[in-house]
């Protein structure tokens, strides 16, 4: 893929269960790095969802291709965070046929 340009700084975060003194547990984000990448929104959409509105925008988010069971190899179920937005990983491909780049498709929610 010729152009890319990587002109964000993303933290890529990893979901940990942590104890909530009471026999369960919470979800927390723990950062497993920072990643140079290049955003690309999709068309977005709006759902009413009981008392909120929930705006979804796609985005595809390109970032340097890193080994399998690689840390920096962002997976589905982590997130990238960019201060207070949060883009959660769907699914994620080889972007072109030299593996130099990875597509990672996200979504960003925001409630209003």
């Amino acid at each position: 893929m010729s152009g890319v340009t990587l002109n964000r700084r993303l933290m890529l975060e990893d979901a940990t269960r942590v104890s909530d003194g009471a026999g369960g547990y919470v979800e927390a984000w723990q950062p497993l790095g920072e990643l140079w990448a290049g955003l690309k929104a999709g068309s977005g959409r709006e759902r009413i969802g009981g008392t909120a509105t929930l705006s979804a925008v796609p985005y595809r988010i390109t970032v340097r291709a890193a080994p399998f069971g690689a840390a920096s190899r962002p997976r589905p179920d982590q997130r990238f965070r960019e201060g207070t937005r949060i883009f959660r990983i769907l699914a994620v491909a080889d972007d072109d046929a030299d593996r130099r780049f990875l597509t990672c498709h996200c979504i960003e929610e925001v409630t209003g």
